[in-house]
């Protein structure tokens, strides 16, 4: 039917495309995929303002917290009965092998430590070297943000549980992301099942991040290794995440068998404006 139900998970595809783990849900919508993703990245703006982890001129004129990392990745997106985004997290999956270069943890202070930065790097590349034996796509988890109706909710529980589900239906991810102390984030990941990288049997710790003015903690995390009191709920969020609306900006990311569907997911269509 098209209509949202409340609270719904949308996709946003790169436009180096979804593949084949979507191919019953892809639509090709350019100006339905730049308004959401304009939309992601001001509800990110505001979120990050407010929590003073940004200032007004990392923003652009209209608020809009812009990385370039946002149009090569995926974009998981909650999205209320309205049509509204209020809650968001940025995918971006690399093919492997993958090499250090590429990746935007790189750029993470504790690389440039110099107690720590060797070392991190040596975990990062155990890391890729791991996905790459199981044959598992390397993913960087970031941008993620809430509105504050969803903050410390069950549904912010499922927003990163979903991340999970997300990389089971890839055919498993390991991958890496930032999490803050600030709005317990980094608890939240470890209680689901990230974990602290480590060299040696050492664990790396948390760094201050000057730009973002908090503590800091780069997680890891593995799609076969998720904390089992949580088990029964993946089961049910693969089935949301298999069956939520894929959103392509280009005709080339979107399954050449699915023409029929390439039409704008309706009720956000109509409701959101850019």
């Amino acid at each position: 039917s098209g209509e949202l139900k409340p609270r719904s998970f949308v996709l946003l595809a790169p436009a180096n495309g979804p593949g084949t783990h979507f191919p019953h849900n892809q639509k090709f919508a350019p100006r339905l995929h730049t308004t959401l993703l304009s939309e992601m990245q001001g509800l990110r703006g505001r979120i990050y303002l407010a929590d003073g982890a940004l200032s007004t001129t990392e923003l652009d004129s209209r608020g809009r917290h812009i990385q370039a990392a946002d149009a090569k990745s995926w974009h998981l997106l909650i999205i209320n009965a309205l049509g509204r985004v209020i809650g968001c997290t940025r995918l971006r999956r690399h093919s492997t092998p993958v090499l250090w270069g590429q990746l935007g943890i790189r750029q993470a202070p504790i690389a440039q430590s110099d107690e720590w930065g060797t070392r991190f790097r040596a975990s990062i590349d155990a890391e890729l070297d791991a996905a790459c034996w199981a044959g598992f796509s390397y993913v960087e988890v970031g941008g993620w943000a809430l509105a504050k109706e969803i903050r410390g909710t069950f549904m912010a529980l499922k927003t990163v549980l979903a991340t999970f589900a997300w990389s089971q239906l890839l055919g498993g991810a390991l991958g890496v992301t930032t999490a803050t102390e600030r709005n317990e984030s980094a608890h939240i990941l470890r209680r689901l099942g990230g974990r602290p990288l480590a060299w040696g049997g050492v664990e790396l710790p948390p760094y201050y991040d000057d730009r973002y003015r908090c503590q800091m903690e780069v997680l890891r995390f593995d799609s076969r290794e998720i904390n089992p009191k949580y088990f029964n709920m993946m089961q049910d969020l693969r089935e949301q995440i298999a069956a939520a609306p894929v959103i392509c900006p280009t005709e080339e990311c979107a399954d050449p068998y699915q023409s029929p569907l390439r039409q704008p997911f309706p009720l956000v269509e109509s409701e959101l404006t850019c």
